[in-house]
């Protein structure tokens, strides 16, 4: 399939190295972005689907880092079902695990986590809810995993481990296997703040230090922030990553996010929501974190979504994330929501309004064109110009 995009205002890239791109198109086919900028008539013409952009603002599709996934489009603890294909109309393309941590009953011996982590992995392979890329599947560490266990998994294709609620003495006790997991290839992910779920421990940042993650999840909280000097400590001791999240606390989220400017190290901000939880089930929760980085923490707001997407995808080795040749075919048409009071989207996200959903691409795909069911709609008019495929890619149906 080939769909083309023209008639863009603004694009931005996701890259903290040149965050806009000139021209005012996109062309993509067979799931990658073949073209960027100012397309030929016999590009557009060739497509299968054009779409009028409206002089809107494309954005690459959000990368949500921090997804309580279990099994489908389904979280028990919450209660929840459909919210991945929800989460697609507040623009998150891309979901990640933080590990099946929710799982009603969920074993805690070494088989059975190994077996968790390979079935929910295998659950998404083939199962896109909305047209969402869903990478799910991280062992839960515990005790009694070996190095031999890791390799076994990474064999198998799985590449996350998650460090925080096994049932170790102490937090320091993650250290062996997260250091195993990393020299293996894993990413290694690591909860940090205060308890989240009765059972729990809280873990700081001389734990973190000590296992040396390539993420430290929700460093603002999820949702209580860890004590106070850990913030520093984590930024001028290591090059860990820095995940925030939209339910943890909002003002460790604008002290993480001015330390590393101040440490002229922004490609180590990364944005997810730490949802479904109790903070509640949130389709715009990555909006509003790139609003409050922008309005409150004034940080340009490219570099906000750079860190939904491109820092995203960078730490995570995904192709997706960018606006550019031969990346993944996500993309997020915003704008400014009518009745509000800016002119454009970057401008709103200033402002600190969610934009507009006008459409969203995956895979090379328009999931919906016109207006989001999850939020207002824009000040322009975005809209199917031409198709050659009997479909209707307004999503009316969903409204």
């Amino acid at each position: 399939m080939k769909t083309a995009i023209v008639n863009i205002g603004t694009i931005v890239t996701g890259d903290l190295k040149a965050p806009f791109a000139d021209g005012d198109g996109i062309l993509m086919q067979d799931g990658r972005i073949s073209a960027i900028g100012t397309l030929s008539s016999d590009q557009v013409s060739s497509a299968d689907v054009v779409i009028d952009a409206a002089c809107t603002t494309a954005i690459p599709g959000l990368i949500d880092s921090h997804v309580h996934i279990t099994f489908g489009d389904y979280t028990p603890r919450q209660r929840v079902v459909g919210y991945l294909e929800s989460y697609v109309h507040g623009g998150t393309t891309t979901s990640i695990t933080a590990s099946e941590v929710h799982t009603p009953g969920r074993p805690k011996d070494p088989a059975g986590v190994k077996a968790l982590a390979l079935a929910a992995r295998a659950c998404f392979l083939d199962y896109r809810p909305g047209g969402m890329r869903v990478h799910a599947g991280s062992i839960i560490l515990e005790p009694g995993l070996t190095e031999a266990d890791l390799e076994e998994l990474v064999k198998a294709g799985l590449w996350l481990a998650k460090a925080g609620f096994g049932a170790f003495e102490t937090p320091f006790d993650y250290a062996p296997l997260m250091l195993a997991a990393r020299k293996l290839g894993m990413v290694t992910t690591m909860h940090t703040g205060g308890s989240s779920i009765p059972g729990s421990s809280g873990i700081w940042a001389e734990h973190v230090l000590k296992s040396n993650p390539s993420v430290s999840f929700h460093v603002n909280g999820g949702p209580v922030a860890m004590p106070e000097a850990g913030f520093a400590r984590l930024v001028n001791e290591s090059d860990i990553a820095l995940q925030l999240c939209t339910a943890g606390n909002l003002r460790t989220a604008l002290l993480t996010a001015k330390l590393l400017d101040d440490a002229k190290q922004p490609e180590r901000l990364l944005i997810a929501t730490d949802t479904p939880t109790g903070s509640g089930i949130m389709p715009l929760g990555m909006f509003y974190t790139i609003s409050h980085l922008a309005s409150l923490g004034g940080m340009p707001p490219e570099q906000a979504i750079a860190a939904a997407t491109g820092n995203n995808a960078t730490v995570y080795r995904l192709n997706s994330g960018f606006l550019k040749t031969g990346r993944d075919a996500d993309v997020v048409l915003i704008d400014a929501c009518a009745g509000g009071s800016q002119n454009d989207a970057l401008s709103g996200l200033r402002n600190g309004d969610v934009p507009a959903v006008s459409a969203v691409i995956t895979d090379g795909v328009p999931r919906f064109v016109g207006r989001s069911r999850n939020t207002p709609a824009g000040m322009r008019t975005v809209r199917v110009a031409e198709t050659r495929l009997p479909r209707d890619f307004s999503g009316a149906a969903a409204h």
